[in-house]
């Protein structure tokens, strides 16, 4: 139990972290607004999966996901100068697509009660 707390706590302090890094340091005029809405931390904290979502950029959401995925050994040593774990996990970008899922579900409903 006490190694689940722990990665859920580096996973919160990873999404803080990231959340102020990319709106601060990662520059791009066709990025939108960035929301990290989850950071997956595995066991041994050497690989963290970053979830994210985009509004009102230029770039899709494909496009966004790849740009921080190029952009990763950047915003990587950034957040190792954050952190105060020994080893800053490797990390990868993917695009959380519950949002807009939740949203077409609830227009769904919406729509049924009409």
């Amino acid at each position: 139990m006490k190694e689940f707390s722990r990665n859920r706590r580096v996973g919160e302090q990873i999404q803080r972290e990231l959340a102020d890094i990319i709106s601060k340091e990662i520059r791009h005029p066709d990025l939108g607004m960035i929301t990290i809405s989850a950071a997956d931390v595995s066991p041994d904290l050497k690989f963290a999966r970053i979830y994210v979502t985009v509004l009102a950029g230029k770039l899709d959401n494909k496009q966004t996901v790849e740009y921080l995925n190029v952009e990763v050994k950047r915003i990587r040593h950034a957040l190792s100068k954050r952190l105060t774990i020994r080893v800053t996990p490797r990390l990868q970008f993917v695009y959380d697509g519950s949002t807009e899922y939740g949203n077409r579900l609830s227009a769904l409903i919406d729509s049924t009660k009409s």
